[in-house]
């Protein structure tokens, strides 16, 4: 009965609600002081990025800046048409608002904007306030993409580069990234009485602490994951190590396995467990099951005393050296090889050097995601030009290596709505956990790049184009794409954003290879190679016509559902030899040193 005239009595006395949940807003606040003050220690020990790994150059706003007012003088009317139709739609929109607001509606008024999943709150279509801030927000967005489209005056370079880093300006401002208009967050704080950003801002706090005072939002839960324990979990064994990797083969699931062993070497921008996540996703696990034996590079961490290895040191002491310990341990003469990504553009020179020097280590390989030839680099292509490389060679000549941080900012922001917006919404507004998936916590697990490595390849290849031209220098050779004769299995993505389809396509056509697959599959640089059959997505196409235009092999292709692996896995078994008896991992002169996944992909370095 009490409680009934307590309810009653706060429902006719709002006050009284009010004054119930003083004491929560009043902790509220103060937990916000507290956090405050570690906001601004962590603010006070940022770290210093340099100006020109921040940006591309001035110099590309102020020739846009110069070529849209000498476009303005020559051709005035083609300004005033795009101002007007701006003006027009806009101001249309505006008396659309209010006349539905004069009429007493607390409606919108007519929504032709494009679906935008950023705005999948129903509010924003139905709310005027909010639906104004959208339509209008998408009516800039519209106007700035036409103008920097149609700006003339500018070379293609230029021009891609204008268009990307305009649109993260656009994408900076949407409504949805602030509080004050995000009706998703306003809501959570409401519900929550102000839980939501307060835990958003601890979220936020835990973030920078956790990275200089340099505001990098996590993606997925730390502590859901231990690698060895939940992932990286197929069983092996560690039976090389040097200074440049760690080398593990794999413990064999069946009984018999083909004569000629497989190794992999995976980017060493991230860690090897890509291919490893999970048993369901495991392409690791599922090369063993189809009967290869198998080893896989695990690579070191660089660090400061990593400041002299180059592309040489990768080739000698990783690739060749790998080969020749699998050859001994397995008494073979030969060995299939896979590289991913920058891997596979390695493997590659590899071969020619192996070639020049009269050695036959490798019977056929398998390059995912790979780019041979940088002639067009793609989207990340708007980060290789000399105003962010200069800033990349600086960095390294002071600190001898390339930090994972910058690595990992570059290709977050070729997709910032996915991976910085929407996360960072998720956390600082809505004060929401970061999820537990296998996939983001791998790529927060970023390694450091050698200094010498990196400026040889981000200058020899990236940006001269060496190996698919003059002629990229290694190991003491002339390295030339036209010398890469074994047999290939090359897999791209489709919407790689890093390893562009069609150029690793045209890469393809240079090498001198009589033997050539080329295999288009559905998705990106990561999901379209994990991509494992059970989950039956995404496809990939295939023609045997390599003679043509990556658009007219895409049009002649035959499309296949489900996921490319059976197909290369009947490739590579062809490549494979006879079936013998299964092999346990090491030898009498490799025995196994630590359990896979091994110590370097734990730590940085193994002293």
């Amino acid at each position: 009965m009490t409680t009934d005239d307590s309810t009653n009595s706060e429902s006719r006395d709002p006050s009284a609600a009010h004054r119930a949940a003083l004491p929560k807003l009043e902790k509220n606040m103060k937990r916000i002081q507290d956090l405050t003050q570690r906001l601004m220690g962590a603010m006070s020990n940022k770290r210093k990025v340099p100006q020109d790994l921040q940006g591309p150059a001035p110099e590309l706003y102020s020739k846009a800046g110069t070529v849209a007012f000498q476009e303005m003088i020559q051709n005035p009317s083609k300004i005033i048409e795009q101002q007007i139709g701006y003006w027009g739609k806009t101001l249309q929109h505006f008396v659309d608002a209010q006349q539905a607001f004069g009429k007493g509606e607390l409606a919108a008024p007519v929504d032709d904007t494009p679906t935008d999943r950023r705005f999948a709150n129903p509010l924003w279509q139905s709310h005027p306030y909010f639906n104004f801030l959208k339509q209008q927000y998408m009516l800039n967005a519209q106007a700035m993409d036409k103008a920097v489209t149609e700006m003339e005056g500018l070379d293609d370079s230029e021009k891609r580069r204008l268009e990307f880093f305009s649109h993260q300006i656009v994408d900076m401002l949407s409504p949805t990234n602030f509080l004050a208009t995000n009706p998703d967050a306003l809501t959570k704080a409401v519900e929550t009485e102000g839980d939501s950003l307060v835990r958003g801002l601890e979220n936020m706090i835990a973030d920078l602490e956790a990275n200089d005072g340099e505001l990098v939002v996590s993606l997925a839960d730390k502590s859901a994951f231990t690698v060895g324990e939940n992932l990286a979990t197929t069983p092996g064994e560690v039976v090389f190590r040097n200074h440049m990797f760690e080398l593990i083969q794999y413990a064999p699931s069946t009984e018999k396995v083909h004569t000629t062993p497989l190794i992999i070497f995976p980017p060493w921008i991230n860690k090897f467990y890509i291919l490893d996540l999970k048993a369901q996703n495991s392409l690791i696990k599922w090369i063993v099951d189809q009967g290869f034996t198998l080893f896989v590079v695990s690579w070191a961490n660089a660090d400061a005393s990593s400041r002299d290895i180059g592309m040489t040191d990768y080739v000698e002491d990783g690739y060749l050296t790998a080969f020749e310990t699998v050859r001994e341990i397995c008494a073979v003469k030969k060995v299939n090889a896979v590289g991913y990504c920058i891997a596979g553009t390695t493997l590659s020179l590899s071969l020619t050097v192996m070639k020049e020097r009269g050695i036959d280590y490798v019977n056929s390989a398998t390059l995912f995601t790979t780019l041979t030839d940088f002639s067009d680099r793609g989207e990340v292509g708007v980060f290789l030009n000399d105003d962010f490389v200069d800033g990349i060679e600086a960095e390294v000549k002071e600190a001898g290596f390339l930090d994972s941080y910058f690595m990992s900012k570059t290709f977050s922001y070729l997709r910032s709505n996915d991976l910085i917006y929407q996360p960072a919404i998720r956390s600082y507004m809505l004060g929401e956990a970061p999820p537990a998936f296998d996939l983001l916590y791998w790529n927060g697990d970023g390694t450091n790049l050698p200094g010498k490595m990196a400026i040889e390849y981000l200058r020899g290849l990236c940006q001269n184009d060496k190996f698919a031209t003059t002629g990229f220098d290694v190991a003491g050779i002339s390295a030339k794409i036209a010398d890469v004769e074994v047999p290939i299995c090359a897999i791209a993505c489709e919407s790689d954003h890093i390893a562009a389809w069609k150029s690793s396509y045209q890469g393809v056509q240079k090498m001198g290879s009589k033997d050539k697959t080329f295999i288009l599959s559905g998705s990106g640089h990561i999901a379209g190679i994990v991509n494992p059959p059970t989950k039956k997505k995404y496809g990939y196409c295939t023609n045997d016509d390599l003679s043509v235009s990556p658009d007219g092999w895409q049009a002649g292709a035959r499309q296949h559902e489900g996921s490319w692996w059976p197909m290369w896995g009947d490739w590579l078994a062809k490549k494979s030899g006879k079936k013998i008896d299964a092999r346990t991992p090491g030898s009498a002169s490799y025995p196994p040193l630590a359990p896979a996944p091994g110590s370097y992909v734990l730590r940085a370095k193994v002293v």
